[in-house]
């Protein structure tokens, strides 16, 4: 495996990032929260680059991975100024954009801070406003009082140890949503969401279709399909999505 490259970004983190050289439209993946870019589907898609011949780029955000800086110091603001400097720095040209859940987030705030650059979005799970409309919105009022006096609280997770959600992030989330003001996305969209998916629910999913302005825009709901959505079928779907974007299928 090639070793690990780093990016020294405008606002001082040491980002980690893979990234094959091809032709075409980079495909850029953008992990979820407390994910990082060895993830199942992140390598997946590398493999599947590789073998066309198509520049590929992932990367860890801040907090996350090999890259510099604690989880609990971040938000969805840095993550996304680490999305803008990665792909400003190590790609040129049109981009295929792949989010998973929270990247889905980042991807949505990527196509506002430089439509131009993006030829096609393909979203796994995608977990826009989830600060607010899942934390915020499920917080009892002891939970809204510790983010005041302590700043923080936990919350288990089903797939990885408990995360720290701290005053900042929610705070952040709410100066970057993206389902309360128009979503202009002017490329093909491919929204993939499995109905089996305790993180993100398919309602989610379906306000983003209705709430997102395209021409091309289609949602894949996958029955029985988890938050991974990493299984072989599942891994195929996202193949067959991205060529879609890329008008190749």
């Amino acid at each position: 495996m090639a070793a690990t490259t780093f990016l020294e970004t405008p606002q001082g983190r040491r980002l980690a990032y893979h990234k094959s050289e091809g032709a075409g439209s980079t495909v850029v993946f953008l992990g979820g929260l407390k994910s990082d870019m060895e993830g199942t589907k992140a390598v997946h898609l590398e493999d599947w680059a590789r073998a066309r011949g198509q520049a590929y780029l992932r990367f860890d955000y801040s907090g996350h991975g090999e890259s510099s800086g604690r989880f609990e110091d971040g938000c969805i603001g840095d993550w996304h100024e680490d999305t803008v400097a990665a792909v400003s720095a190590l790609t040129e040209g049109p981009l295929i954009v792949v989010g998973s859940s929270m990247g889905g987030w980042q991807a949505l705030l990527l196509a506002r801070a430089m439509p131009e650059r993006i030829a096609g979005m393909v979203t796994i799970a995608a977990a826009p406003d989830f600060t607010e409309d899942g934390y915020w919105a499920s917080f009892t009022d002891a939970q809204k009082e510790a983010l005041e006096t302590v700043g923080h609280v936990e919350l288990p997770s089903d797939y990885m140890e408990p995360y720290i959600i701290t005053k900042r992030m929610i705070e952040d989330g709410r100066t970057r949503l993206v389902l309360r003001s128009p979503l202009n996305l002017p490329f093909p969209v491919r929204f993939l969401q499995g109905t089996a998916d305790t993180a993100v629910s398919t309602e989610t999913a379906l306000r983003l279709l209705e709430h997102a302005q395209g021409s091309d825009m289609h949602l894949l709901l996958v029955k029985d399909a988890d938050h991974r959505f990493s299984d072989g079928p599942c891994l195929g779907l996202i193949e067959r999505a991205v060529l879609e974007v890329m008008g190749a299928a």
